[in-house]
């Protein structure tokens, strides 16, 4: 069998994202793997700037790799009891790319917030956003990471035993959906 490709979509944009961390912690917790981080930083959504530019070369070449992925993970952060305006704003352009990249692809959807929540409304929302793109969301388990900034060690490892096993369980599960 070939390395898995894997690809990581953090929604929040920052040098030192819990949500980046956890990807990361999710990609080796996956196993072996190809695994990449996509950048979103992508202009924001404006139907007439696609009606006289297109779709950015950015949004294009993420929704091929998108569509080139094996599985997706996303993590997104909670802001203001939804996820983050950056995620939000490249399902809508990705959307709006050639093909239908997310179609039949198993996704697996994590949180990590400050809050003792975890990020959890934001991902429930998050999941709702991905309806219409068809993709193959795993339903558990869910991993909604509280108080995320003492999450981690200083080598960026995830340092709760719950939080590890269950992102371990939630890794197989996409390994296996693959």
């Amino acid at each position: 069998m070939t390395t898995p490709k894997l690809l990581g979509i953090s929604g929040s944009l920052r040098a030192d994202a819990t949500n980046t961390k956890l990807l990361h912690e999710a990609a080796r917790l996956f196993g072996p793997s190809d695994f990449d981080l996509l950048d979103i930083r992508f202009p924001l959504y404006d139907g007439d700037d696609e009606a006289a530019n297109g779709v950015p070369q950015a949004v294009q070449d993420a929704a091929a790799r998108i569509a080139a992925a094996d599985a997706v993970i996303i993590s997104t952060p909670e802001y203001n009891k939804g996820p983050s305006g950056v995620i939000k704003n490249a399902l809508d352009w990705i959307s709006r790319a050639d093909g239908t990249p997310w179609n039949n692809k198993p996704v697996a959807v994590m949180s990590a917030a400050a809050g003792r929540a975890g990020g959890e409304r934001a991902q429930m929302i998050l999941r709702s956003f991905m309806v219409p793109f068809r993709p193959r969301i795993l339903q558990g388990p869910e991993l909604h990471l509280a108080a995320s900034s003492d999450a981690f060690d200083e080598t960026g490892q995830l340092t709760g035993e719950m939080y590890v096993k269950d992102l371990t369980q939630l890794m197989q599960s996409l390994r296996d959906m693959i």
